[in-house]
């Protein structure tokens, strides 16, 4: 007699990273051919819990070795304790607790919060990673979307209409120490809106509908010239993270060659414990030479590879990729085509990083960089702050954004000479590197025009080396002249934007006398000058200030 399991089939949908246009997972999605499994799964916490143990072995008949997504509903967790024989399965497939990521599905109404997170807090405690499902389109309270504190939230496509909202929950990831993705990606420009939003991971028709066989490769567009710039400080090593290849630290030279052997574009094997720790490093290229070696099959085969692996170098999630940069300098040169393991604030590993997407993101942002360097003070030019300013709007930062120029500057230029007012101009420039240097952006924009990025903290240090010190050119005495306007999340929309708040304080600074500095701020009138005459201004002064 046929039952529902008969009628039912699974399909594989593909986790795609945004940096590397690599699939970093595969969600498995229920397909009933008949009625709706699902509706009565999300009123039935054994059957849903079930249709997960059914997802997990589908997966595995795939022998995909991809980290998976399994959906569960929210009211499964929480009426379960969490799904025990999932748990079984896993280990019948031969997987770890810690590829598998549980997307947690809404709704969330009636159910009861505190049974929710202590059935989560158990998962996680036996390796799992939870994802919060259905953000933006469900009915997730804020407090238990932190409470929750996930390893990854999934946004639904309609919140890129709203950027807004995703700029905001990007911060919130970064508070969490989530990742953020999207769903539902179905044109380019959804995609571009991803990107410059900050989401690392994306799901969608655009890049592989669902498949009844995973797929092997993803349609990715191509980086637009407009899309925001990595950080000076190095991008995330998040946004290159690749699954690994995992095995028990007790596993035989056979069962990693057969690992290997079929899976050419695996680089190498981590040996990991009990817990996800990682313990030892299997590199394809010197694992296969000394099994293909004679006698080798007959030394090895049946020994543990343990043996014949490295000590695994590994970064933390929080690395930057120059932090990883560090660690592959350290030690032989042999090892420099070695994937570096991340790992978890427990030490549990959670993918790879190779060293190539690593020089390759790096090189590009260098080589963007030193074609827009001003050949005089060989600082980056607008393009770079405006790509930076854009960059900390659509994070939710406070912050600052100066311009600053030298006085009358062409009377230094007739009085003092060309090379004295060059020479004037990388003095500047170097003294405004000096002030700001490890948590801002300068940015020579041509001329003796500068602009500023930094937090509003990042100020007093400025004025005092910078506005406050004496200056000359060729034994005159010379004064600068500083305009700041101060953006809160959600005051500016864009650079465009901030620039356009920033002009009037330019005018206004280069009317005092003086050095002089005036600081505004954005959405709200007025400014307040703080050097220059007029610092004190009288009861009839302020009411040219202020309109």
């Amino acid at each position: 007699m046929r039952t529902w399991t008969d009628a039912l089939r699974f399909a594989f949908q593909p986790v795609v990273n945004l940096t590397t246009g690599g699939i970093t997972a595969l969600e498995i999605l229920a397909r009933p051919e008949t009625g709706d499994i699902l509706a009565e799964a999300r009123r039935n916490p054994e059957l849903d819990g079930r249709l997960a143990v059914l997802a997990l072995r589908a997966a595995a008949r795939t022998e995909a070795l991809l980290p998976l997504h399994i959906n569960v509903f929210a009211a499964t967790l929480a009426d379960l304790g969490g799904i025990g024989p999932l748990s079984g399965a896993i280990r019948e497939a031969g997987r770890m607790p810690w590829e598998v990521t549980l997307d947690i599905v809404p709704p969330y109404t009636h159910v009861p919060h505190r049974a929710l997170l202590e059935a989560v807090a158990a998962l996680r405690g036996q390796g799992f990673r939870i994802s919060a499902d259905g953000i933006g389109d469900g009915d997730v309270p804020l407090r238990l979307l932190t409470d929750l504190s996930p390893d990854l939230i999934k946004l639904d496509a309609s919140l890129l209409g709203r950027p807004a909202a995703v700029r905001a929950m990007r911060t919130l990831c970064e508070e969490l120490g989530a990742l953020l993705a999207v769903e539902g990606v179905e044109s380019e420009l959804q995609y571009a809106s991803a990107l410059s939003a900050g989401a690392q991971l994306a799901q969608g028709e655009l890049f592989a509908p669902p498949a009844r066989i995973p797929v092997a490769d993803v349609y990715v567009p191509p980086r637009s010239a407009t899309a925001v710039p990595p950080p000076r400080s190095g991008p995330s090593v998040r946004e290159f993270v690749r699954p690994a290849a995992l095995l028990p630290v007790t596993a035989s030279a056979l069962q990693v060659r057969a690992l290997l052997t079929g899976s050419p574009d695996v680089s190498g094997v981590l040996l990991v414990d009990q817990t996800g720790v990682p313990v030892r490093s299997v590199h394809r290229s010197r694992f296969l030479l000394s099994m293909s070696g004679r006698y080798g099959h007959a030394l090895y085969a049946d020994r543990p590879a343990f043996k014949l692996g490295d000590a695994p170098r590994t970064v933390g999630v929080d690395a930057t990729a120059w932090e990883v940069l560090d660690v592959v300098a350290v030690g032989g040169r042999d090892r420099t085509s070695d994937d570096v393991a991340v790992v978890d604030r427990l030490g549990r590993c959670v993918g790879v990083v190779r060293l190539a997407d690593l020089v390759r993101a790096l090189t590009e942002t260098r080589v963007e960089e030193a074609a827009g360097l001003n050949p005089l003070t060989r600082l980056p030019g607008s393009d770079a702050i405006t790509g930076e300013t854009d960059r900390w709007i659509a994070e939710g930062r406070v912050f600052a954004l100066s311009w600053l120029d030298i006085d009358h500057f062409k009377q230094v230029n007739d009085g003092a000479g060309f090379a004295a007012g060059d020479e004037l101009i990388r003095a500047v420039g170097q003294a405004l590197q000096q002030a700001v240097a490890g948590h801002a952006r300068v940015g020579h924009i041509g001329g003796d025009d500068f602009l500023v990025l930094a937090d509003e903290e990042g100020l007093n240090r400025l004025v005092t080396d910078v506005l406050d010190a004496p200056w000359s050119a060729g034994g005159r005495p010379v004064t600068l002249s500083l305009a700041t306007v101060v953006c809160g999340p959600g005051g500016v929309a864009d650079h465009r934007e901030a620039a356009a708040c920033l002009a009037p304080l330019k005018k206004a600074a280069k009317a005092l006398h003086g050095a002089s500095w005036v600081l505004g701020r954005a959405g709200l009138p007025g400014h307040e000058i703080r050097r220059g005459s007029g610092a004190y201004p009288t009861r009839a002064d302020r009411a040219t200030v202020e309109p």
